[in-house]
């Protein structure tokens, strides 16, 4: 367990040091961080964390904004601590991708199974979802590897990263803006065209299998 790493956020010293202490003795290590800003930092200098307890009521940035901005690069278990324990803000903190929401005052015992329970089902998952297949299409995340029946499609880096956003995303509409946000990052300044033909390339390569690709029109495009 030693090689566990969580990040706490969170603008109480006291609620940290309470969170840490019961962490650390369970034999997980501990980063901290103030604020929303801060915690971004920490996030992104420190790739191998794996969860994050983040306080939703915090100043300048709020948890919110920060599980936002986290969600757009990785899919990091992320448990929302919130003395907000109503209805309206646990789906929120849903709806932004969060896996836990855990209602302050707690036990700082639950809040440690919880957090064993969070990363022993997310593990479960990533060994899971490294292998997709839907319909005659398989993905292998692992070894980057796309087949179309038993033909073996070759794809650059950012199709492959096309084409695994579409199969997480089966049966869903995507807007090419969401496209450009979630496979280009944010700040790409490219525009729609941009998705429009690399998914025609992206079509082209899968043969029979690039029709699984629908084009929605006037919005984006459907796996």
């Amino acid at each position: 367990m030693n090689s566990i790493k969580i990040l706490v956020v969170d603008d109480e010293a006291r609620m940290r040091k309470l969170i840490r202490d019961f962490l650390e003795r369970e034999g997980y290590i501990v980063l901290e961080a103030e604020y929303g800003n801060a915690a971004l930092d920490v996030f992104f200098a420190n790739k191998d964390i794996s969860l994050i307890l983040l306080d939703v009521m915090m100043p300048n940035m709020d948890g919110y904004a920060v599980c936002k901005e986290i969600r757009e690069y990785s899919q990091v278990p992320i448990i929302m601590l919130t003395a907000l324990g109503d209805e309206t803000n646990e789906l929120k903190s849903f709806n932004l991708g969060v896996d836990e929401f855990i209602s302050k005052p707690f036990s700082p015992k639950i809040l440690v199974a919880r957090i064993g329970a969070v990363l022993k089902r997310t593990k479960s998952e990533d060994i899971d979802s490294s292998v997709m297949e839907i319909g005659k299409l398989t993905m292998d995340k692992s070894a980057h590897i796309v087949k179309c029946g038993d033909e073996v499609i070759t794809l650059s880096f950012k199709e492959f990263e096309l084409l695994s956003y579409f199969m997480d995303n089966v049966g869903i509409v995507l807007s090419r803006e969401k496209i450009l946000n979630m496979v280009w990052n944010y700040d790409y300044f490219g525009d729609a065209r941009t998705v429009d033909t690399h998914v025609k390339k992206l079509r082209s390569k899968l043969g029979d299998c690039g029709d699984y690709i629908k084009t929605v029109w006037g919005i984006g495009y459907k796996f």
